[in-house]
C-alpha cells in the first residue's frame, strides 16, 4: 500500500529545501515517523537517480543558505525551486531553523521566499511558527523556545544561547518584525486562538490583503493538524510555498493521517554497536558541551581547532592517536570547542568547520567505522559530503530533533553507515551515551 492511502501516486507531494544539514535530517525524521517514503539528496537528483530509488512520497534536498548572504543565497536556491517545480510538488518547503535565527544580510527568510515564490504561483505563503516535540512554540506571533531538551522556555530574544549567537543573534522575538526586517513587511498572521473556531474562513479572509506571508501559529501539538489542513486545502488549488522547521512536515502529516492510513515507518532503535563508534563534535553549544561531559563510555580528545585548520603535521598526529584508539575498540569523541566558549574566534568558523569535516573523512579512510556521529550543523553539512555520499535516508531518532540516517554512496566504504548528525542545541546530556545502542 502506498504511503498516505491505497492509489500510488505518480510523484512526491512534498518537497523541502533544509537550510542547512542537520535540519534537513530532522525534516526526513518527521516524514519517515508518519510513514512517508523520504529520502534526503546531497544536491539534485537528476531522473535517474530517482528512478534508482524507487517512488517517493517526499524529496528533499540538503543544503546550506542559512550561511549565504542574498545574492548567493538566491544562485543556490533558484535551481532548487525549478527542480520542485519541474517535479510537481503540491508544497514545497523551505525548511530554516526551529529558532527562526537569520538576518537580513546572512540566511535572510525573506530572501529566500524572494527567490523561490516565483515557482509556486499559489498566493498563501504559510509560515509555521513553532515545533512543540523540541520546545519550540509560537504564540501570537512571538517564538519562544527551550534552552535543551526539557530546559527551561524563554522568549527567544531572552534565550541564553539564541540572543548572543556568534552570527545571527536573535533580538526580536515577534516572528511578524523579525522578518519584515528581512523584507517580509505586512505579514499577517493567524492566531492560535482561532483555531478552534473557522480557520479557514479567517484565513481567507487575511489573504484578501495579499499579504507576502502568513504566520501560523504552533503552540501545542493539536495546532499542527489545523495547520496542515489549511496549507493542505490551498496547496491543492495551486501549488505553494511553505516556510518554516519540520513542524511543517509535521502539520501536513498530522493532517494526512487524519485522513488516510498511513504505512508503518522502519524505526527499529539503534542495536548495542559491535564496534567502536566516532564522533566529532565541532558545536560551541553549552548544550553539547554537557554532552561531551556526559560521554563517559568514550575517550575524549580535544583538539586545538586553529592548528586543525592550519597545521597538517598536527592534524597528522590527531589522526594516529585517533585511529590507535579506534583500532583497539575504544569508542572515540573528539571535540573543537574552546574551554571557554564566550572566547571562540568566530571569524574563523568557517575554517573550523571544513577543517573538522576533512578530519572526519580522513579518519574513515583510516578505520572502518559502521557508526559515526557529528555535532555542529556546518561541520555535519560538509563531512557529509567530504565522504562522498549522495543521500540520506531515516534509520531512527535518539530524541526529538537529532536523527540517525543510513547513508546513501557509490563507494562501499561509506554507504550504508549509521550517522549522527546534531545541531548544538538538540538532545539529552546522555546523547552519545545513547549512540552506542
Amino acid at each position: 500500500m502506498a504511503a498516505g492511502g491505497s492509489t500510488p501516486r505518480l510523484g512526491p507531494r512534498l518537497g523541502w529545501y533544509g537550510d542547512d544539514f542537520t535540519g534537513a535530517t530532522d525534516t526526513l525524521a518527521a516524514l519517515a515517523q508518519a510513514g512517508q517514503r523520504a529520502l534526503l539528496f546531497l544536491d539534485r537528483p537528476d531522473a535517474a537517480r530517482l528512478e534508482s530509488v524507487g517512488p517517493l512520497d517526499a524529496v528533499g534536498i540538503a543544503g546550506a543558505s542559512r550561511t549565504l548572504a542574498p545574492a548567493a543565497m538566491a544562485a543556490e536556491l533558484e535551481p532548487a525551486g525549478r527542480f520542485f517545480a519541474e517535479l510537481g510538488v503540491r508544497v514545497m518547503h523551505y525548511k530554516c531553523c526551529s529558532t527562526f535565527d537569520s538576518a537580513p544580510r546572512i540566511g535572510s527568510i525573506g530572501a529566500a521566499v524572494r527567490t523561490l515564490r516565483p515557482f509556486f504561483a499559489n498566493p498563501f505563503v504559510p509560515v509555521v511558527g513553532g515545533q512543540p516535540n523540541i520546545g519550540r512554540y509560537c504564540l501570537f506571533g512571538t517564538l519562544f523556545a527551550a534552552a535543551g531538551a526539557g530546559g527551561a522556555v524563554h522568549r527567544i530574544d531572552r534565550h541564553p544561547t539564541m540572543r548572543v549567537h556568534p552570527v545571527t543573534p536573535m533580538t526580536e522575538a515577534d516572528l511578524r518584525l523579525h522578518l519584515a526586517a528581512q523584507g517580509l513587511e505586512g505579514m499577517a498572521a493567524l492566531p492560535y486562538t482561532d483555531y478552534d473556531g473557522d480557520p479557514a474562513a479567517t484565513l481567507d479572509r487575511l489573504l484578501e490583503s495579499a499579504p507576502p506571508a502568513v504566520l501560523l501559529d504552533i503552540g501545542r501539538p493539536a495546532d499542527l493538524a489545523v495547520a496542515g489542513r489549511l496549507i493542505w486545502s490551498h496547496a491543492q488549488r495551486a501549488p505553494l510555498l511553505a516556510v518554516g522547521p519540520s513542524s511543517v512536515a509535521q502539520a501536513l502529516t498530522a493532517h494526512w493521517n487524519t485522513e488516510q492510513v498511513a504505512s508503518s515507518p522502519d524505526d527499529t532503535p539503534l542495536a548495542r554497536t559491535d564496534g567502536p563508534v566516532f564522533v566529532m563534535a565541532g558545536s560551541l553549544s553549552p548544550v553539547t558541551r554537557r554532552q561531551i561531559e556526559a560521554a563517559g563510555s568514550y575517550v575524549r580528545l580535544q583538539a586545538d581547532a586553529a592548528r586543525l585548520c592550519g597545521d597538517p603535521a598536527y592534524a597528522e598526529s590527531l589522526l594516529t592517536e585517533v585511529a590507535v584508539h579506534l583500532r583497539d575498540g575504544r569508542h572515540t569523541l573528539v571535540w573543537t570547542a574552546p574551554a571557554d566558549a564566550a572566547t571562540a574566534d568566530t571569524g574563523r568558523a568557517g575554517d573550523v568547520a571544513a577543517a573538522t569535516a576533512a578530519f572526519v573523512a580522513s579518519v574513515l579512510r583510516a578505520m572502518p567505522l559502521r557508526r559515526v556521529g557529528i555535532a555542529g550543523g556546518d561541520t555535519s553539512s560538509l563531512a557529509v559530503r567530504a565522504l562522498g555520499c549522495w543521500g540520506l535516508s531515516y534509520r531512527t531518532a535518539l530524541s526529538p530533533g537529532v536523527t540517525v540516517s543510513r547513508t546513501h554512496g557509490d563507494d562501499p566504504a561509506t554507504d550504508g553507515l549509521e550517522l549522527m548528525l546534531k545541531g548544538g542545541q538538540m538532545g539529552p546530556d546522555d546523547l552519545f551515551e545513547r549512540l552506542l545502542g
